[in-house]
């Protein structure tokens, strides 16, 4: 299972993609997207996130 982005909540701040141990996350439309194939659910993105878009 993948973390889950809520892009109503995504501010685009990036924090995100640096967290991630895999570079799992990349940004398009200015929202953080997770790719499902490559996260390995380990949560490091989660804590990282200012207005807690991000869900495992």
């Amino acid at each position: 299972m993948a973390a889950k982005v809520d892009a109503e909540k995504c501010v685009g701040c990036e924090s995100c993609v640096g967290a991630c141990p895999v570079s799992a996350i990349a940004m398009a439309d200015g929202k953080a997207q997770v790719s499902e194939g490559d996260c390995i659910d380990c949560g490091a993105c989660v804590g990282t996130c200012p207005v807690e878009a991000i869900a495992q």
